[in-house]
């Protein structure tokens, strides 16, 4: 189904496709008999999940990152998904998570994300199967205010492993660089700072809860109109994190692509499943972007940045 035809100011960045594009985009979207006749790396699949996984290896990939439809009701543009009784949610989890673990390799992780409301079913059922190691807060600092209720502006990742003690972490590759605004100094020197023209600046090392996320919207190239599309800043910390160049990302709900665009800007392998065909275009526009251009908002000089620091990251270039 086609999206609606939407009247953008000029200076909307948000991806979109043309009726010009889609006979090359489709050419980089594959199906259930692609998979059936051999399966590859980098790939997109257009089709449900249940159809996927027989196709797909098990122990095959490093990195497993799944946003799943929370226990809402969302409308993913025609696809309706309808809030369910807890022990139905949970169910629907079971149904696919079961199958998706088994692709993990023995000293892979995976990733999960949630909110408040299906995070401790996620739990429950992860627990399952894996071995949770942490759970992460990040602020989503994009939502209307509520008047009978606290305002909704944080989402849960579930950080689970095969294996708590073989696992791979690179805490190096993730670190947070902050503007220190009360510096300081021990002998008349930087205590765990610098001082440069631009300002005083801190490395730190990154705690679970994140506070420097920037959820996509019009004027950011990566933004495209899906319901629940996550920032490419947010999946390059877990990407970052638990997985070397050249390892092998799978995400079985892969909506308008974000876990393969940032696979491939930062030098990953691929393969996602998105049942829905338009967001399997904007997923593959995406990915022709990113071959052009591997910057990530909020990302440069191998560190990660502070929410709304861009003219801090510029002077430092």
């Amino acid at each position: 189904m086609m999206a609606e035809t939407k009247n953008r100011a000029a200076r909307n960045r948000t991806v979109t496709v043309s009726d010009s594009e889609i006979p090359v985009l489709e050419q980089q979207i594959s199906g259930v008999e692609t998979i059936r006749a051999g399966f590859h790396d980098d790939m997109i699949v257009n089709a449900d999940l249940f159809d996927c996984l027989d196709f797909i290896p098990d122990g095959y990939f490093d990195l497993i990152i799944i946003d799943p439809p929370y226990n809402l009701d969302k409308d993913f543009h025609g696809r309706k998904f309808a809030v369910m009784k807890t022990d139905a949610y949970e169910e629907f989890l079971r149904s696919w998570f079961y199958r998706v673990c088994d692709k993990l390799k023995p000293d892979g992780s995976l990733y999960m994300c949630g909110d408040w409301k299906c995070t401790s079913s996620m739990q429950r059922v992860i627990e399952e199967r894996l071995i949770v190691v942490n759970r992460i807060s990040w602020q989503r600092e994009k939502g209307r205010g509520a008047k009978a209720n606290w305002k909704n502006s944080m989402e849960d990742i579930w950080f689970a492993v095969k294996n708590p003690r073989d696992y791979y972490f690179d805490v190096d590759s993730v670190k947070m660089k902050r503007k220190v605004i009360a510096p300081y100094r021990e002998d008349g020197r930087p205590k765990d700072w610098e001082e440069t023209e631009n300002g005083n600046f801190r490395i730190t090392c990154p705690s679970n809860f994140w506070d420097d996320i920037s959820v996509p919207f019009w004027s950011m190239p990566e933004n495209t109109d899906h319901p629940t599309q996550k920032p490419e800043k947010l999946y390059a910390k877990l990407v970052l994190a638990s997985s070397r160049p050249g390892d092998r990302i799978f995400d079985p709900f892969l909506g308008s692509g974000t876990s393969a665009v940032v696979a491939r800007k930062l030098g990953r392998r691929f393969f996602g499943v998105e049942v829905n065909r338009e967001y399997c275009r904007w997923a593959v526009k995406r990915l022709m972007a990113a071959a052009v251009d591997v910057s990530i908002q909020g990302y440069s000089d191998g560190v990660f940045w502070e929410r709304n620091s861009l003219a801090d990251q510029k002077k430092m270039q």
